[in-house]
């Protein structure tokens, strides 16, 4: 794929004075085979002065252009890379007519088509964030040059086209869409295919939901709760926004091979289908699902209706989405318990970026963001979850009434507008008299963590909490007090929860009671920081966290010990030990993934070194044997079902789960699902248990694109010098595979066990995954940075290789950021190791 030219935010600046776009028409032809389809674009605009600007747009062909009513010379059509000049435009109203044909894409990028090996049957559908509506239609292409949209599909028949508004097939055939509100070019959106759909209508707008044919059953069996999340989050919004919901339905598309999460693209909200479930999964899977509603619509509101002026505010967005995501499913829905979730695994992602050299304020200066390429570096775990964290912070220190009453202002002022993050912090500052500027100042453009540091202090019958941080941030939290129950000294129980700012002025006043057992700093997790202990809090931690009442709280425990992990204070093998301890005794399923996620895959296989790996997985095996045997009642699925996952993931010996391969199911249960066969066969794999012809038998029971990725990733995993090398061929030689493919045939590849084996190939990666990012653009480089990565080459060799990378070579800039952060926790595992 040819490169394209960035836009730079002094070029949208410049163009965004000269121009006023009121409207496109835009008409897609899906039936011109399986390479291209073609895409025709009338663009109605004001332009204020005389002057040149220009239009993004990629095409395999370039058939004509017909600016006000004028066919421009062809010899004189001469695209700069993805940029068609606009030359002499005078003051006034202008038509512009683009005929093209368009590529469709295999990487989840632009109008991406896929073939369900299921059934044959064919899907397409756009993703045009940040930049990729040029390789869809030609447009001016910025998020603050908001216009309407008119869509018209030709589709083979038998399709279904969706589209942001709804859709009516015509006489001839076609589809056409009714026009949008005001909305910016990368939230246009269209899916086609033979959709399986299940409809309804909720306070008088349509609602559906649309997946694959071959799924049908699997949505049909969630579709309730799918809807119903949807129906209680909508209501949900309307309680706490004025402005009404903006657009005419509500649509959510689960479509293949999706890069992200989700896309909240207004009433077509497009998800992974991964998230229609065709095999079990557990309760805080499903709470996964619905936050991704949650947050999805919630971005109805911020970011569709109010919209980012330029990149650097993508936190206007993205924050606010996951934010109210969480607190909206805790208040509207069954899962109530959210934020444990997102303590343990997303604030955890924060907190890891937050750390890294790449770090950047969640409100970076605009500078910072000069570009599309470096904006699209900037969505990660300090856009999302560190400035979710910040929000909630925001609400506990500001108060929620104050909060949402600012909200509303600023829907107000912007809707079907842009805003910037000034003008978000003038809303805030018209509802309340605190000083929103300060807080913005200390929480939105600084970088990196602070560390609140416990010292507890005692006499005769009072005791002194002090918080020393490290950092520059102001805090409000909430101080967990726990004494050991005089019945039962195993357990924990709550004196009580007192709130405190940081820093302490004036000195904390002693409190009346003995020593307490445990002092939890941050104990409703409502900062962003991380945490250090007292002596004896640690000590009680290390010995009895199962024995703390609250699953947040222990959260916050586990976080500490996994920070203190990280940073070199507490031994590796002491936190597996801890796991092994007490989380068989755990209930909450978020806690129990995340300890044993961390515990697996950074203590075990990157933390200790190779020769203690051996009694780690050993370790991990008995703890999940225990869990397997605490569930043999039934009454707690979600969590077998996480035992049985990792006790797959870690089994040094192919015996048992061969065995229960063979079988067909875990002796108590669970029967073995397309999920777990495949993981079961992916581990066999790692162990030289199977070979291609197990695979091959496997694929014909499951031929669906979940197989054919199962499959790639069992034959990548083989112990075998051949399939090495055609696992590495297929990455990095043929561009064959799609983005999915790629992926799994890359999270088969490298494994702990087979380091000896692939060693050549850690000194080819370097120039290997350079070439197929530039080939292949950034989808592909940030499954070539994440994935392909030689993540288990924990040597001081690796990572002078790498960082020789960065110098000498010129890597995109999706796979140099990529690089840059595997690099530091590369290097971070080496200190730890030598710790």
């Amino acid at each position: 794929m040819a490169p394209m030219s960035v836009l730079t935010r002094d070029e949208a600046q410049t163009r965004a004075k000269l121009l006023d776009v009121h409207r496109y028409q835009i008409e897609l032809d899906l039936t011109r085979g399986d390479e291209i389809f073609e895409s025709r674009t009338v663009i109605r605009f004001t332009t204020r002065a005389d002057g040149d600007t220009f239009v993004e747009l990629k095409p395999a062909e370039l058939r004509s252009v017909t600016l006000d009513g004028n066919l421009l010379d062809p010899d004189t059509l001469h695209l700069d890379e993805n940029r068609l000049p606009l030359k002499d435009l005078t003051a006034g109203e202008h038509e512009l007519r683009i005929d093209t044909t368009m590529r469709y894409s295999r990487t989840g990028e632009g109008m991406h088509r896929f073939t369900d090996p299921t059934d044959g049957e064919t899907y397409v559908y756009t993703q045009l964030f940040m930049d990729d509506v040029q390789r869809v239609f030609a447009a001016f292409d910025q998020p603050d040059l908001k216009a309407v949209f008119e869509l018209t599909v030709t589709a083979p028949e038998g399709w279904t086209v969706l589209a942001n508004g709804i859709t009516e097939r015509q006489d001839d055939g076609s589809w056409r869409a009714a026009a949008t509100p005001l909305i910016s070019t990368y939230l246009v959106a269209v899916a086609a295919g033979p959709w399986h759909s299940v409809r309804t209508e909720h306070r008088g707008l349509p609602f559906g939901i649309h997946c694959r044919r071959s799924l049908a059953p699997h949505l049909d069996t969630d579709a309730d709760e799918i809807l119903d999340i949807t129906r209680a989050c909508f209501d949900r919004y309307h309680e706490k926004f004025e402005e009404p919901y903006p657009f005419d339905s509500y649509d959510q598309a689960f479509v293949p091979e999706f890069n992200a999460g989700a896309m909240e693209n207004p009433g077509l909200v497009t998800f992974r289908d991964e998230f229609v479930y065709r095999s079990a999964v557990t309760d805080t899977e499903r709470q996964t699902r619905a936050m991704v509603i949650a947050h999805e619509m919630a971005h109805m509101w911020f970011g569709d209706l109010v919209t980012l002026r330029w990149w650097d505010d993508i936190w206007l967005n993205e924050s606010f989405a996951e934010y109210m995501g969480y607190q909206t499913l805790t208040e509207a829905t069954r899962f109530t318990d959210t934020w444990t979730d997102f303590g343990i695994v997303r604030k955890a992602w924060g907190y890891d970026a937050d750390q890294r050299p790449s770090t950047h304020p969640v409100a970076p200066d605009p500078e910072a963001v000069p570009d599309t390429a470096s904006a699209m570096l900037n969505f990660d775990g300090i856009s999302y979850a560190k400035g979710a964290s910040a929000l909630r912070q925001l609400v506990a220190w500001l108060g929620e009434k104050d909060f949402l009453a600012g909200i509303n202002t600023h829907f107000a002022r912007h809707k079907f507008a842009n805003a910037t993050l000034a003008d978000f912090i003038e809303s805030l500052a018209a509802a309340t008299e605190r000083d929103v500027h300060a807080w913005a100042d200390s929480w939105l453009r600084t970088t990196g963590v602070d560390t609140l540091t416990a010292s507890v202090t005692a006499q005769p019958g009072v005791w002194t909490l002090t918080l020393d941080r490290e950092g520059s941030r102001p805090h409000r939290v909430t101080v967990g007090v726990y004494d050991r129950d005089l019945n039962d000294s195993r357990a924990l129980l709550l004196r009580e929860r007192y709130e405190t700012d940081i820093p302490q002025q004036p000195a904390p006043e002693p409190r009346t009671g003995p020593r307490p057992a445990l002092v939890v700093p941050n104990d409703l997790d409502l900062t962003y920081a991380k945490i250090r202990l007292d002596d004896v809090s640690s000590e009680t931690a290390l010995r009895g966290i199962s024995d703390v009442p609250d699953a947040l709280t222990r959260a916050v425990l586990w976080n500490t010990l996994r920070d203190m992990v990280r940073d070199g204070d507490l031994a590796p093998a002491a936190y597996l030990e801890t796991a092994r301890t007490h989380l068989p005794e755990e209930s909450d399923l978020a806690v129990v993934q995340g300890v044993l996620g961390f515990a697996a895959a950074q203590v075990a296989d990157r933390y200790l070194p190779a020769h203690e790996r051996p009694a780690a997985l050993a370790t991990l095996t008995s703890l999940c044997r225990d869990l397997i045997r605490r569930t043999e009642d039934g009454d707690h699925p979600g969590l077998r079902l996480i035992a049985v996952r990792h006790l797959i993931d870690v089994a040094a010996q192919p015996d048992t789960i061969s065995a229960w391969f063979s079988e067909g199911t875990v002796p108590g249960g669970p029967e073995l699902d397309p999920e777990l066969r495949w993981r079961i066969l992916g581990r066999l794999a790692v162990l030289g248990a199977i070979d291609d012809a197990v695979i091959d038998t496997e694929l014909v029971q499951d031929p669906s694109a979940t197989g054919q990725e199962g499959a790639a990733r069992c034959r990548a995993a083989l112990p075998d010098p051949a399939a090495k090398r055609a696992a590495w061929d297929a990455m990095f030689t043929t561009d064959d595979l799609s983005n999915y493919l790629f992926t799994a045939t890359a999270q088969g590849f490298w494994q702990p066990e087979q380091t000896d084996l692939v060693r050549q190939y850690v000194d080819l990666y370097w120039n290997d995954a350079v070439a197929v990012a530039a080939r292949r653009g950034p989808a592909i480089a940030e499954a070539a940075g994440r994935w392909a990565f030689p993540a288990y080459a924990i040597t001081p060799e690796t990572l002078q290789a790498g960082e020789q990378c960065l110098t000498e070579s010129t890597p995109t800039p999706a796979l140099r950021r990529k690089l840059t952060d595997q690099l530091d926790d590369l290097a971070r595992a080496l200190r730890v190791r030598e710790a």
